[in-house]
């Protein structure tokens, strides 16, 4: 054979093997390309529970920095009559919502949230601001007979009637509500807080948990340093026991008011937690899957293509 023909077939042989490694490289990213249409990263929807003593709007410097972030919120009327029937009506409100959800709970929305998210697999993760963190079993009262605090000082009671039934209201003394509840904003503020108070049923402290949500969530919680409303180290010991991402600052009880930026914060760690979490199970095993048949594929062609090339080359070389 002359050094031509030689050349020829080398030449040959080259473009063989650029073709079979162009197959192999496409098949690799053929196979390691996400499905169509996937939206595994959505940020959640936020929704906000407020506490005994008020309503959503204690909410919304949280709200407004949220929004601004992206974030879809929802505060709902927190009824506070009684611990089972508000956990149940805040578990319809997430069984309307769609898409994955980080529940926030402040003060004795803590205990609502606890309850409301059992069982609800689009709840995928739980902060409590200053709050309460009921175990089975347990109640606020209960609580806070461990770990005692000022509001015991702070609250006077008023019997209720309604529906032919009745029972007794917890308010705070206005003369209280500045030192005990919201001791870091402006006096003037905080009596406006006292004028506008929403009671809450004895119930909501002495109805015991009969679920705890944060044994199966990944939670966060915040504790507040100076808060005389919930005893700090009840606050600690909850969050440690449920294995809680925990921050504390210097706040009375309304941090959400008086520190709406650290608590903001603390709720975009659970949330980009959440979306990281949500995107691993929507597309890990799939896309691990996938590139490795996409490997094991090209693998098999480019061996293929080599013993063939070989076969050639015998026959056409001497």
């Amino acid at each position: 054979m002359t050094a031509l023909a030689i050349f020829g077939a080398r030449h040959r042989i080259l473009r063989a093997h650029v073709t079979v490694a162009g197959c192999a490289l496409a098949l690799c990213v053929a196979s390691a390309a996400p499905a169509d249409g996937d939206t595994s990263g959505a940020k959640p929807t936020v929704v906000l529970v407020h506490g005994a003593f008020a309503d959503g709007s204690s909410w919304d410097g949280v709200i407004s920095r949220l929004e601004r972030s992206g974030y879809t919120v929802v505060a709902p009327a927190n009824p506070l009559r009684g611990l089972y029937n508000d956990s149940t009506y805040i578990a319809s409100v997430l069984n309307s919502i769609k898409g994955p959800v980080v529940l926030a709970g402040h003060s004795y929305g803590g205990a609502v949230i606890s309850s409301a998210a059992a069982g609800n697999p689009q709840v995928k993760s739980l902060v409590y601001v200053s709050a309460l963190m009921p175990d089975v079993g347990e109640s606020g009262m209960s609580l806070a007979a461990r770990f005692p605090s000022e509001l015991s000082t702070a609250t006077r009671s008023v019997p209720y009637r309604e529906s032919g039934r009745s029972g007794t209201d917890l308010y705070l003394k206005r003369d209280k509500v500045h030192q005990v509840f919201a001791a870091d904003l402006p006096e003037s503020e905080a009596n406006l807080l006292g004028v506008t108070q929403r009671p809450v049923a004895t119930t909501a402290f002495s109805e015991k948990a009969k679920v705890a949500a944060w044994k199966s969530i990944a939670s966060w919680a915040l504790v507040g340093r100076q808060d005389k409303t919930i005893n700090p180290e009840q606050e600690r010991f909850q969050a440690k026991r449920a294995g809680a991402h925990t921050v504390e600052i210097n706040s009375s009880h309304v941090s959400l008011i008086a520190h709406p930026e650290a608590v903001t914060d603390l709720i975009l760690q659970a949330a980009g937690a959440s979306s990281a979490q949500s995107s691993l199970a929507t597309t890990g095993s799939v896309y691990d899957a996938r590139v490795e048949a996409g490997i094991a594929g090209a693998s098999l062609v480019v061996g293929t293509g080599i013993v063939l090339l070989g076969r050639r080359l015998r026959r056409r070389l001497p």
